[in-house]
């Protein structure tokens, strides 16, 4: 089984080249369905609130996780954020909604 590991951050990079790294909402959305494309393939993600300048292309991580809950795509996510209101938010999307 393959994983794919998807790392979303404006600024930080990924801790390994293992990740596949995206800058924005938008480009996350488009690596996450290549990535069910791939027979065999699980996806994991890690992700940044603040995106800065790239949330004008899907906006703030949170949103990414709205439009997974909203497709019920529940992968793994970890949250690597900074911002600790963002992360309070984001982490409790997941509870609500991953199970």
């Amino acid at each position: 089984m393959r994983v794919i590991k998807i790392w979303l951050d404006d600024v930080r990079p990924a801790p390994d080249k293992t990740w596949w790294t995206v800058k924005s909402v938008n480009q996350a959305k488009i690596v996450i369905r290549a990535a069910e494309g791939i027979e065999d393939a699980t996806i994991q993600l890690s992700l940044d609130h603040d995106l800065g300048q790239w949330a004008k292309d899907g906006g703030d991580g949170i949103k990414l996780l709205d439009w997974m809950a909203e497709t019920e795509r529940f992968y793994p996510v970890e949250l690597h954020t900074q911002n600790p209101v963002g992360k309070e938010n984001m982490q409790r999307l997941i509870n609500r909604y991953w199970r």
